[in-house]
């Protein structure tokens, strides 16, 4: 952990503001893309399938993957920033 109790505090609070973005786009793109917007992508169809469904049922899913992988980007930034990396 980062040295000083204000670098810890630092440290803690991009760390919450990263998981707020993260899963603010998550919530967008499951409960917006799957949810309420589905009769507008319904429009659209992908490999015959409509794009409101795919959403509900796969994208959100590919979302959250994705940005498992953005976490642990921005993690070993912060970590490096903070001097607190592995390496």
């Amino acid at each position: 952990m980062p040295k000083s109790k204000e670098n810890q505090k630092s440290y803690w609070r991009k760390n919450l503001q990263t998981l707020a973005i993260l899963l603010t786009i998550w919530f967008i793109v499951s409960f917006g893309c799957g949810i309420l917007f589905v009769e507008e992508l319904n429009q659209i169809r992908i490999g015959g399938y409509k794009l409101g469904f795919w959403f509900a049922q796969q994208g959100s899913i590919f979302m959250f993957i994705l940005l498992i992988f953005a976490y642990v980007y921005r993690m070993n930034q912060l970590d490096k920033e903070f001097d607190v990396d592995e390496e």
